[in-house]
């Protein structure tokens, strides 16, 4: 009978638990309007910002291709805007 009532009170004490829980969600969780503004203020959805994280992934990929065509140890080059032979360190 002892193990029947810990059960028990181990159940009623889980589950006001999640019922706290789901009511402290349901209180601090943004309305249908707020979820509207955050997802407008997202960094990604602003063109400039695209453009140059488009214009960085072009950059590391060509800086990448030129890694790959060359000999030259890239991690020696200073001047990153000169493309070609020869060492530039």
């Amino acid at each position: 009978m002892e193990t029947v009532r810990k059960a028990l009170l181990t159940v009623a004490v889980l589950g006001a638990g999640a019922g706290v829980g789901s009511i402290l969600f349901a209180v601090v969780a943004p309305g249908e309007l707020k979820k509207q503004s955050m997802l407008q203020e997202f960094p990604e959805r602003d063109p400039q910002r695209r453009d140059e994280a488009f214009r960085t992934k072009e950059l590391m990929m060509a800086t990448l291709k030129d890694a790959a065509t060359t000999n030259e140890n890239m991690t020696w080059r200073k001047n990153w805007m000169v493309s070609g032979g020869g060492r530039s360190a």
